[in-house]
């Protein structure tokens, strides 16, 4: 049985599934199953019908679809930047607008695409170093589109790291002060409702790389989000944290690195034993 989420009233505007191979058919279900998009599927050679907004297929299926919108999903893809293009397509917005991303810096930065009023996609990405590979995926599934970055001026060696790979890459970046744009809360709800802000708030244009000097106050931060993460069991060394600092690796591989290689825990805590 085919996935069909329409149901009796109908949709005015869909996404269609259209493919033969099994494995990108269960893989694009659970991603429109799991956003709650109006969907139905087809085979190449079906009529899509006019209220379908968008087509998903493969690359190789590409050429026999019919379709003004048409999505090739390719292996690898960033699906975040994916179902920001779908949401864009079923809201129905300017073709000609910018598409401006907000990002409220931090270790897993929080993000929030917006299309005129529309927010098409929000949550948060792995690290600062995952911001650009973002980009490139939205530049991807948006090859006519202006896209705007907009950075909050928080968190300044998560910053600088966005900004600047951001710039190397030579998209438009403005940076807005976040006085205001973060709210209480629990971290990664308040990443993305950040973002939200940060994207609707105008900033200052940032043409030049910022400087990437590493303070002592802000090694010392990425060693006690060390001792977060790994529940206590360790803090790695300023060296490793200033290595995280300058983008060289996550506070993630950081973290494992320094575990696998049996780091010593931390002072005035008992190393734990090992059950046999």
């Amino acid at each position: 049985m085919r996935y069909n989420t329409v149901g009796p009233v109908v949709r005015r505007r869909s996404v269609a599934l259209v493919t033969r191979d099994p494995s990108l058919y269960h893989e694009l279900a659970g991603f429109l199953r799991e956003r709650r998009l109006p969907a139905l599927s087809l085979f190449p050679g079906d009529r899509i019908p006019d209220r379908v907004a968008v087509v998903l297929t493969s690359e190789e299926e590409r050429a026999l679809i019919s379709h003004t919108n048409v999505l090739a999903v390719r292996e690898g893809e960033d699906r975040r930047a994916l179902a920001a293009a779908v949401a864009h397509a079923l809201v129905d917005s300017d073709p000609e607008s910018e598409l401006v991303v907000g990002i409220d810096p931090g270790p897993r930065p929080g993000y929030a695409i917006y299309a005129g009023g529309e927010c098409l996609g929000e949550g948060n990405l792995e690290s600062p170093e995952a911001a650009i590979r973002f980009a490139i995926h939205l530049r991807l599934q948006f090859p006519a589109r202006q896209l705007r970055y907009r950075v909050g001026s928080g968190d300044p060696p998560a910053r600088n790291r966005i900004v600047n790979s951001l710039l190397l890459r030579h998209r438009f970046v403005e940076l807005v002060n976040e006085s205001g744009t973060t709210p209480r809360g629990r971290r990664r709800p308040r990443d993305a409702a950040a973002a939200r802000s940060i994207a609707r708030t105008p900033g200052q244009p940032v043409r030049e790389s910022l400087p990437a000097h590493v303070t002592p106050g802000e090694i010392a931060n990425v060693q006690r989000l060390s001792r977060e993460g790994s529940g206590g069991r360790l803090t790695i060394s300023r060296s490793t944290a200033h290595r995280v600092l300058r983008g060289e690796m996550t506070l993630a591989e950081a973290v494992g690195l320094a575990s696998a290689a049996g780091s010593r825990p931390v002072e005035g805590r008992a190393a734990p034993r090992e059950r046999l």
